[in-house]
């Protein structure tokens, strides 16, 4: 089989299954089995001395066994072309997170506007770190925004990114590095220094894919206050990555993100990215809905191209 097809074909492959199925929330999925494994090791690593070597040895061996598991997988299916393509498709699908990114926000949004602000309280709860019980209707779809912009380059461009850069190993690696950050990630007592080095080695991992879905996200809309956004504001945000993506989409929308939030218990003041304070509206997010699948489709046809002229 032609090494082009044998590329293209699982990238289109395993886009086409993410917008028909989106994520199940039954089926078997290989973050997962990640989660689990972050879970043993950090249970028996993270205590006593030695929390940031014994963070980061347990950061780097989960990595390196994921690249080499997926590298190994990959190889051994070789003598069988269409069983390596079906299982490659397998991956992109299960790494890609477009339609499920969509209408867990989507659902956010259609709980507020049928059931009204304690419910869109509660399901805002189930995708978002932030304490949301005094959140009010129009705090809570900016909450969505930001979420729906950041996990764009997180769960959609990121990995498609990493496919085009490295293949199936690539993308899988970085879905690794992705839920080390999701899980032990965080600046509190218990895993400042545990999780450190995944924090770190999440924010290198996003460092291109977070500007890169901002500049897609401008392609698909042409939007000129957008550009004026990311470069007034995309360095705004404490994360050195997030702030891309929220400052375009805030371009676009041409509303305000960031300002004061809780986060267990303790208000963090983040700086305001954009400049209209204006509450989002339900038919907004029918805007977000295009932006997610056009830049999404976007970067895949590009990543094809590419690989046309370099395969």
């Amino acid at each position: 089989m032609d090494p082009f097809v044998r590329f293209v074909l699982p990238l289109w492959l395993g886009y086409m299954l993410d917008l028909l199925l989106g994520d199940p929330r039954s089926w078997p999925h290989p973050v997962k089995y990640y989660g689990r494994l972050i879970a043993f090791f950090t249970h028996r690593l993270n205590h006593g001395k030695g929390r940031l070597w014994k963070g980061a040895l347990m950061t780097a061996g989960l990595c390196i066994a994921v690249f080499f598991f997926f590298y190994a997988a990959q190889h051994l299916l070789a003598p069988w072309p269409w069983m390596q393509v079906l299982f490659a498709s397998g991956m992109v699908f299960f790494a890609l997170a477009n339609r499920s990114l969509l209408q867990e926000g989507g659902e956010v949004f259609d709980t507020l506007q049928q059931q009204g602000v304690e419910a869109g309280r509660k399901r805002l709860s189930w995708i978002v770190g932030r304490d949301t019980s005094a959140l009010s209707p129009g705090q809570i779809r900016t909450a969505v925004m930001e979420s729906m912009s950041e996990n764009l380059s997180d769960g959609v461009i990121a990995p498609l990114f990493y496919y085009a850069l490295l293949g199936v190993p690539g993308m899988m690696l970085y879905k690794m590095i992705n839920t080390l950050d999701s899980m032990i990630g965080y600046k509190n007592d218990q895993y400042l220094y545990f999780g450190r080095v995944a924090a770190r080695l999440d924010d290198v991992a996003n460092f291109i894919p977070a500007r890169l879905t901002a500049l897609l996200m401008v392609m698909v809309t042409g939007s000129g206050r957008a550009v004026w956004y990311v470069l007034r504001f995309g360095h705004a945000h404490a994360s050195p990555n997030a702030g891309y993506p929220e400052a375009a989409l805030a371009g676009i929308l041409d509303c305000r993100f960031g300002g004061p939030n809780t986060y267990h218990g303790r208000v963090v003041v983040k700086p305001y990215i954009g400049e209209q304070a204006r509450d989002i509206a339900h038919t907004d997010f029918r805007k977000v809905r295009y932006v997610n699948h056009a830049a999404t489709l976007l970067m895949v046809l590009m990543t094809g191209l590419i690989a046309f002229f370099i395969i």
